[in-house]
């Protein structure tokens, strides 16, 4: 169900907090989030162009994107993913905890 590679994708936590995670993922060539389910809605927004790999437990797809593309994807999505390029990949995963709290954040800088 999961990639088999020895390489991890760094994962940096930005913001935690009652309503949203923020985290930033680093990839290098090969390297893989490993086998996990959101627990939350998310929105992925691309820091670099890259070629995402995923396996969702029955198959495998490629997704090329650009700089600056996002997309979103539903809580119980459940996957493992790759760098599937040939340099380094970088993206941002915002996961929405609690919609409702979604005001004017405590770290707010206009």
């Amino acid at each position: 169900m999961a990639f088999k590679c020895e390489i991890p994708a760094k994962s940096t936590i930005q913001i935690d907090d009652e309503a949203v995670r923020i985290t930033r993922w680093d990839f290098a060539p090969g390297a893989v989030t490993g086998w996990h389910e959101h627990g939350w809605p998310y929105f992925v927004v691309m820091l670099t162009d890259g070629t995402l790999r995923i396996h969702d437990g029955e198959k495998v797809s490629d997704a090329s994107l650009k700089a600056g593309q996002s997309y979103r994807r539903l809580a119980g999505t459940k996957h493992d993913v790759m760098n599937g390029s040939e340099h380094p990949v970088a993206f941002i995963e915002i996961e929405v905890k609690r919609p409702d709290l979604l005001k004017e954040p405590p770290n707010f800088v206009p």
